[in-house]
C-alpha cells in the first residue's frame, strides 16, 4: 500500500486530503489550524489521518502542502530586517514606485508600509549599460564598506539589485559573492535570479520581498522537515507554488516570493480539474474559508495566469494564478460602524478564538455566528460532529454588538450581516469577470472551502449566474487540488525586437537558452523525460506602446508559420483588450516566456453509473431556516451529503451537510448529483438568475 497526503493550511482550518493509490480512494479530514506554528497542525492532522485508518507513516509515498507562511509574514510584518544593495543613485526606488497610484485623488491614503527599514538602504558605484556592456566596474571596496555596516545594523537578508542586471548579471553575482564572503550568516537575494525582465522597479521589489521572506521561509522549512520525519514520514514534501505547481520544500528557500498565494492556487487546480470532469471549461471559483474569499476565474479549462500583482502593495513579478483575495469569510466580524451602518470583515477572529459559536472565548459577531441564527449551519455540532458549536453566544454576540446598536431584530441582524458579505464577495467575483471583459452569467460558479457552499446560491443569484456546482468535499477541495498539481517552472527573459522574419533566430536562441534551464532545474526534481513538457508564449505590443499583452505560441520553435499565427493572435487579443487593433503597425517582442512542466502522477477519478431510481434519504430533521430574500423562517429538511447518490434530482429548499462543510439550496433552485459526486444547482425560479 502506498498513500498521497495533500495538506492545506488556511487561517481558520487545516484541511487534509489521503489518497489510496491501491485502491483509488480518497479520504478528506479536518481540523483546527495553528497560527503561531503551522506546521503543529499538518503533524496533527497526519498523526490522526494515520490513527484513523490505521496507516504506517512509512507507507506515505508523497506529501504536499500549501503554506501561508509567506502570506502572514507579508500581511503581519513579521519578515527579516532586510538591507539593499543597489546601482548607485538607485536607492530610493523603492519609495518613487511607479508614477501610476492606486488612488490618484486620495491624498490620505497611506502608502504600503516600509519592507527596508530606514538607513538600510545603500547604492555603489557600478553601472551596466542597456544593452549589457559596461559603463562603469563595479568598486568592490564599496561593496565591502556597505556589506560591513549592514552587518553592524542588525541586517538579517540582503537584496541585490542593479541596472540592467537581467542582461549581464556579472556585477550582482560579485555582490553576492562578496556578501557570502564577509557576512555569511546573511540571507542573499539576488534579483537576476529571480526575474530575468526589465522594469526596474518591479524587479527590485520583487527581490527586496523575497529577501524579507527568506530566513522566515528557512525557519520554518527546517522545522517542517525535522516535525515530519519525527513522525516517520520518509518522503521529502512538496510546496504549492503560486502558480498552481508543487516544487520541493528545499527549493523554496531559495525563492519564498513564489509562495505568496500558495494554498488559493492549489484550490483552482483542483476546481480546473473538478470541471474537466464535468465538462464545464468555463468557470468561476469561489473558495470561502474562515478568514477570507479566494476568486478566480478559469476560461475554456485554462486558469487565468498573471505576471506580476501587488503583494501589500509592492509589486510581485512572478508567475502566479490571477486570484482576487478579500477578507470575507465565516470568521469575519460584523460590527455598527461610527455611522451607524453595518460593516463585514476584514478582520476576522481567525482560529482562536474564532467566532463567539465557538465556545473559546469569542464575543465578536461573525458571519458563522449569524449563520447559525438563521438556521442554515448546525447549531450543536460541525465537522462531522468532532466540534461543538454554541447559538446562544452566536445570538448574544450579535445581540450586544449589533441589534443593540442599530435596533434591529434578532433575524435582521443575522440576515444583514449574510446580505453585507454576500454582497463583499459580489465585487470580488465582478473583479475577475466584469471588470475585465467577462459576463459573469457566461461561467458556473464552483464553490468550496468550508463556507462557500453556504452562501453560493444566494450570491449567483445577484449576479444572474444559473448554475453552481460543488465538488465532492467542497472544504478540502484545495487539499485535494495539491494531489492534482504538477511540478512547473516558469522562466522569461526580456529582449526587445521586431516581430519580423529576420529576428527568429534571435527568438529561438533565447528560447533555447530557457529551455536549457528549464531542463536542469526538471532533473533536479527528478522529473522522467517521457514525463515532461515545454510551453512557450511571448509578450507583445505595438512599437512604442508601454504595456503588452501576452501570446500563446503552437511551439517554442519559432517558424515563419508561427510568427503569422502569433501576429494575428495579438491583433485579435488587442482588439478584445483594447477596442482596437491596427495590422499595419509594427508589432515588438518584449519578453520570452517558457513553462517547463513535470507531470506527476495523481489520483484518478472514478465516475459511478446514474441510477434512475435514485431518490432523497430520509432527512436528518427539519429546522426552521431564514433564506436571503425571504420574510419568514421556513421549514427546511436538513439532509447528509453521503445520500445524494449518482443520479438523484431534487429541488429546494434543503440543507446538505457533511464533515467538511454545509450546503445551503434555497427556494427556486434544483440539485442533481452527477458519477464523479458533484452536486450541480440550477436556479428554475424567476429571471433574476
Amino acid at each position: 500500500m502506498s498513500y498521497m497526503i495533500g495538506v492545506d493550511v488556511g487561517g481558520t482550518f487545516t484541511d487534509l486530503s489521503l489518497y489510496n493509490t491501491d485502491a483509488d480512494e480518497i479520504f478528506n479530514y479536518k481540523l483546527s489550524s495553528t497560527p503561531s506554528d503551522p506546521s503543529r497542525a499538518i503533524v496533527e492532522g497526519i498523526m490522526a489521518v494515520l490513527e484513523l485508518l490505521d496507516i504506517k507513516a512509512g507507507e506515505i509515498s508523497y506529501l504536499a502542502h500549501g503554506t501561508t507562511v509567506a502570506t502572514n509574514a507579508l500581511i503581519e510584518k513579521k519578515g527579516a530586517r532586510v538591507g539593499l544593495i543597489t546601482t548607485e543613485g538607485m536607492k530610493d526606488l523603492m519609495e518613487i514606485g511607479w508614477q501610476k497610484r492606486p488612488n490618484l485623488y486620495d491624498l490620505l491614503r497611506p502608502k504600503a508600509e516600509r519592507i527596508i527599514p530606514p538607513g538600510l538602504k545603500c547604492e555603489v558605484p557600478e553601472r551596466i549599460l542597456y544593452d549589457g556592456s559596461v559603463k562603469t566596474p563595479l568598486n568592490e571596496e564599496a561593496v565591502i564598506r556597505v556589506i560591513r555596516y549592514l552587518k553592524k545594523q542588525g541586517a538579517e537578508a540582503v537584496a541585490v539589485c542593479t541596472l540592467f542586471s537581467y542582461l549581464s548579471p556579472g556585477h550582482e553575482n560579485r555582490i553576492k559573492e562578496l556578501v557570502q564572503k564577509y557576512f555569511p550568516e546573511a540571507y542573499v537575494s539576488v534579483s537576476h535570479e529571480l526575474v530575468h525582465e526589465f522594469r526596474e522597479y518591479s524587479r527590485m521589489s520583487t527581490t527586496v520581498l523575497n529577501a524579507y521572506l527568506g530566513p522566515v521561509m528557512k525557519k520554518y522549512v527546517e522545522h517542517f522537515e525535522e516535525s515530519v520525519k519525527q513522525v516517520g514520514v520518509k518522503v521529502h514534501p512538496y510546496v504549492t507554488q503560486s502558480n498552481g505547481s508543487i516544487i520541493s520544500i528545499g527549493e523554496t528557500v531559495d525563492c519564498p516570493i513564489k509562495t505568496a498565494v500558495s494554498g488559493p492556487s492549489a484550490g483552482v487546480i483542483g476546481a480546473a480539474y473538478i470541471g474537466s470532469l464535468c465538462g464545464l471549461k468555463n468557470i468561476i471559483t469561489f473558495d470561502m474559508g474562515g478568514t477570507s474569499i479566494d476568486v478566480s476565474l478559469i476560461e475554456d479549462g485554462k486558469p487565468q495566469m498573471s505576471n506580476e500583482r501587488l503583494v501589500e502593495g509592492y509589486p510581485a513579478r512572478i508567475p502566479m494564478i490571477d486570484i482576487v483575495t478579500l477578507g470575507a469569510g465565516g470568521g469575519s466580524i460584523a460590527r455598527i460602524d461610527e455611522g451607524g451602518a453595518l460593516k463585514v470583515g476584514p478582520e476576522s477572529a481567525g482560529a482562536t478564538p474564532g467566532p463567539a459559536c465557538y465556545m473559546r472565548g469569542g464575543v465578536d459577531p461573525c458571519v458563522t455566528d449569524a449563520n447559525i441564527v438563521l438556521g442554515k449551519l448546525n447549531s450543536r455540532r460541525i465537522l462531522g460532529g468532532r466540534m461543538e458549536v454554541d447559538r446562544e453566544l452566536a445570538e448574544k454576540a450579535i445581540k450586544a454588538n449589533i441589534c443593540e446598536k442599530s435596533g434591529l431584530s434578532l433575524p435582521e441582524a443575522a440576515a444583514g450581516i449574510i446580505r453585507v458579505v454576500n454582497s463583499n464577495m459580489m465585487r470580488a467575483i465582478r473583479i475577475v469577470s466584469v471588470e475585465r471583459g467577462y459576463d459573469a452569467r457566461d461561467f458556473a460558479l464552483m464553490a468550496f472551502g468550508g463556507a462557500g457552499p453556504l452562501h453560493a446560491c444566494e450570491v449567483a443569484k445577484e449576479l444572474g449566474i444559473r448554475e453552481v456546482l460543488i465538488p465532492p468535499n467542497p472544504g478540502t477541495l484545495c487539499s485535494l487540488g495539491l494531489l492534482m498539481a504538477d511540478t512547473k517552472f516558469d522562466l522569461s527573459r526580456s529582449r526587445i525586437m521586431l516581430a519580423e522574419a529576420g529576428n527568429m533566430a534571435a527568438v529561438n536562441q533565447v528560447f533555447e537558452e530557457m529551455l536549457e534551464e528549464g531542463r536542469i532545474l526538471l532533473d533536479k526534481e527528478k522529473i522522467p523525460e517521457n514525463q515532461r513538457t515545454f510551453t512557450a508564449s511571448v509578450d507583445a505590443r505595438y512599437e512604442r506602446q508601454n504595456y503588452e499583452i501576452n501570446i500563446p505560441l503552437l511551439s517554442w520553435k519559432m517558424t515563419e508559420e508561427g510568427l503569422d499565427l502569433a501576429l494575428e493572435r495579438f491583433h485579435e487579443a488587442h482588439e478584445k483588450n483594447f477596442g482596437y487593433c491596427n495590422a499595419n503597425f509594427k508589432v515588438q517582442l518584449v519578453n520570452f516566456r517558457l513553462s517547463a512542466v513535470g507531470e506527476i502522477g495523481k489520483p484518478e477519478l472514478v465516475c459511478k453509473t446514474l441510477r434512475e431510481d435514485a431518490c432523497l434519504p430520509t432527512p436528518q430533521e427539519v429546522r426552521l431556516t431564514l433564506f436571503t430574500g425571504e420574510e419568514a423562517y421556513m421549514k427546511t429538511p436538513v439532509y447528509d451529503r453521503d445520500g445524494f447518490v449518482p443520479g438523484l434530482r431534487a429541488a429546494g429548499p434543503m440543507v446538505i451537510e457533511q464533515m467538511d462543510c454545509t450546503t445551503v439550496i434555497p427556494p427556486g433552485w434544483d440539485v442533481t448529483a452527477d458519477g464523479y459526486g458533484n452536486l450541480h444547482i440550477r436556479y428554475s425560479g424567476g429571471e433574476k438568475a
